[in-house]
């Protein structure tokens, strides 16, 4: 580990650590330095304060951490497997599914509270995932990104008309449930979608990590990574299902984020490069870094009242893309 990436870690920590203390006391009601950390430390269920911290803003903070991290591990898998620096996860088609899960358990079950709906939005995610590795035939050749791309990209335009027909046709209630799910918001949000996420982290984040020296390998063509001993197929397979349960999870808990899993990623290879074994934990910590100080941000921009960390993030990160883009196309000239 070269001595720039140590220092990116430590000054990540040290800005996720000091984000993490201003989400707990920065809200409707401000609350201080000292009462966050007695809440913490020393809680007293009579304060108001403290039951404020503990039962709203830690849960919320923890989860903003986690899907954050999630999502920039699952765009920097993404952007390694298909060789494309605008890739992100929502290209496996895990938004759109979750989308229409969501809305379908609102509609057809009545499902109006975060702690149901978002296990339907994970199923979904997870079965527009797998729909799109056996539509892309990846099970096949296990090594065409384009045609993974274009089955997600395609799958998406469809499920994005159905949940379109459905809300169209539904309830109030239900149009009420998507438009908070689909703005990316983060409040109210208790400990059980916080600790599915945390488990998600851990099981898809693990995998990714796992994977990264076979990314690296691939990185380096096709036929040079099977001299090194690499399987693509399973390769693929692996780093299409860490995608699914990092982004999938992270979009079913907290709503179609997007732009966070773009740009975290290429902040973390312009300090890292291309090596995959710190280019994953960096963009996992930048991406958490993000979201969390994107949800801060929409509590402050409209105080009293709060702008979903979704719309914060794409005011963020809409710019970063465009640059992106025009950085890419000259390139390519």
């Amino acid at each position: 580990m070269t001595r720039r990436v140590a220092l990116a870690y430590g000054g990540g920590a040290a800005a996720l650590t000091v984000l993490a203390l201003a989400s707990l006391a920065i809200g409707s009601r401000a609350t201080p330095v000292l009462d966050v950390l007695r809440a913490l430390l020393a809680f007293d269920p009579g304060n108001d304060l403290h039951l404020i911290v503990r039962e709203l803003r830690v849960p919320r903070s923890l989860l903003a951490i986690t899907a954050g991290a999630g999502l920039g591990m699952a765009g920097a898998v993404m952007q390694a497997v298909t060789r494309n620096p605008l890739a992100e996860p929502g290209l496996l088609g895990v938004n759109a599914g979750a989308a229409m899960a969501v809305v379908l358990g609102a509609s057809a079950f009545g499902l109006t509270a975060i702690g149901d709906y978002v296990w339907f939005g994970l199923l979904g995610a997870g079965l527009a995932g797998v729909a799109v590795f056996v539509l892309g035939r990846a099970h096949d050749s296990g090594t065409d990104p384009v045609r993974l791309v274009l089955a997600g990209a395609g799958l998406s335009i469809v499920l994005g008309a159905a949940v379109s027909l459905v809300i169209l046709n539904a309830q109030l209630a239900v149009l009420d449930v998507f438009r908070n799910w689909g703005a990316g918001t983060l409040d109210g949000r208790g400990l059980d979608v916080a600790g599915a996420m945390t488990l998600a982290l851990l099981a898809g984040g693990g995998m990714a990590l796992a994977l990264a020296p076979a990314l690296n390998a691939l990185a380096l063509g096709h036929s040079m990574g099977q001299a090194l001993g690499v399987r693509p197929q399973r390769v693929w397979a692996l780093a299409c299902l860490s995608v699914m349960i990092l982004a999938g999870t992270a979009t079913a808990a907290a709503g179609p984020i997007g732009f966070v899993g773009l740009v975290a990623p290429h902040v973390a290879r312009a300090i890292a490069g291309p090596d995959n074994r710190d280019l994953l934990p960096l963009s996992g910590l930048f991406a958490a870094a993000m979201l969390l100080g994107a949800d801060i941000l929409g509590r402050v921009i409209v105080a009293p009242d709060e702008l979903a960390a979704g719309i914060v993030a794409t005011m963020i990160g809409g710019p970063f893309f465009i640059h992106v883009v025009r950085r890419f196309r000259l390139a390519q000239i």
